[in-house]
């Protein structure tokens, strides 16, 4: 599984993803630095890769402007810091199969979670839930 970082997402992560088996796309010292979101999402297309945010807004825009996507992945805590960021992106590395993801937009809160769409019934990962596709 490939995975594009947006540029708010701790460079820490790297680490992390690449120690399950993935592999990352950082705009981060590169042209696509400061790039509009726009730009982003044309490149994590383009790579095949599921993007990593912390920025809200792609959980509810994503799917709509891109219904074929590699996945998005968004971390919204109320408290973000790195520490709480990696924490819940490990949870997702663990206990969500990389099949699962190409298409969905998942977003990680503090003690629950959403897939949209959703996941089959038969999943069940043992972390509290909203699993649908309401808006």
């Amino acid at each position: 599984m490939r995975f594009f970082f947006d540029e708010n997402f701790p460079k820490a992560a790297l680490a992390l993803i690449e120690s399950f088996g993935h592999e990352c796309v950082d705009p981060r010292g590169t042209k696509l630095e400061g790039a509009e979101d726009s730009v982003l999402l044309e490149e994590a297309q383009k790579a095949s890769a599921a993007i990593l945010s912390t920025d809200r807004d792609f959980f509810h825009t994503l799917r709509h402007r891109y219904p074929n996507h590699a996945g998005l992945v968004v971390i919204a805590l109320k408290q973000p810091n790195r520490a709480a960021i990696l924490r819940r992106l490990e949870w997702f590395l663990a206990n969500i199969d990389p099949g699962l993801i190409p298409g969905r937009a998942f977003q990680l809160r503090n003690r629950s979670w959403v897939a949209r769409p959703s996941l089959p019934e038969s999943f069940a990962p043992g972390e509290s839930v909203r699993n649908d596709d309401a808006d």
